[in-house]
């Protein structure tokens, strides 16, 4: 069979201020697939690659019980610190420098705010997280109305649909971080990882 080649669009030549771009948490700015797999290995006995979560949905591509894979996310969700979630490698650095030029804006599909922002001032500092905007949507689908109420132009996330979706409004040019779960599941523009996006804002 002939090899199937993906053409992803261009990302944006000029560099994006950090006040014009937004970022989701989860698979962006958390690895949340990390603790995923550490807590399904060490608390439930699962074995699972980063190759195997291939939908975006895991009850969909993984042989887990729905009430194991409910009960990790949901510690995930309720205790982010305690169940060790690390930020993606150079998500950090590159927020902190953002930071110092503008605004930083996170909306996440998470229901509630606080263990988040608890995580965000651990794990950034106080002072970088004084500097944050969070907005928790609490759903995936209704991302684009907080966009443009915070004036933002670009939106990363790692939810195939959900930068579709956005791709559809006017005024908004969401960019895929790339993961597992959203490899060739659209033809937007990606970043592969925190130094093309540290790259892409000039910072």
């Amino acid at each position: 069979m002939p090899l199937h080649t993906v053409t992803y669009a261009s990302l944006p030549e000029m560099a994006i201020a950090p006040e014009a771009i937004g970022f989701d948490i989860d698979g962006v700015v958390a690895d949340t697939m990390e603790a995923f797999i550490r807590l399904a290995r060490d608390d439930y006995g699962h074995t699972v690659r980063p190759e195997d979560i291939t939908c975006f949905e895991v009850e969909q591509c993984l042989d887990m019980p729905r009430e194991t894979i409910g009960e990790i996310f949901g510690r995930l969700l309720d205790d982010p610190l305690g169940s060790g979630l690390r930020p993606m490698a150079g998500a950090v650095e590159t927020i902190t420098a953002m930071s110092r030029r503008g605004p930083v804006t996170f909306i996440t599909a998470r229901p509630e705010p606080a263990p988040l922002a608890r995580w965000l001032e651990t794990r950034f500092g106080r002072e970088v997280s004084r500097r944050c905007r969070l907005i928790t949507s609490g759903d995936h689908d209704n991302k684009a109305d907080f966009i443009r109420a915070c004036g933002l132009e670009f939106f990363v996330d790692d939810r195939a649909r959900t930068c579709r979706m956005l791709a559809a409004e006017d005024g908004i040019s969401p960019i895929v971080f790339d993961q597992p779960w959203n490899r060739g599941r659209h033809q937007l523009p990606t970043v592969r990882h925190w130094g093309e996006i540290r790259a892409l804002c000039g910072v």
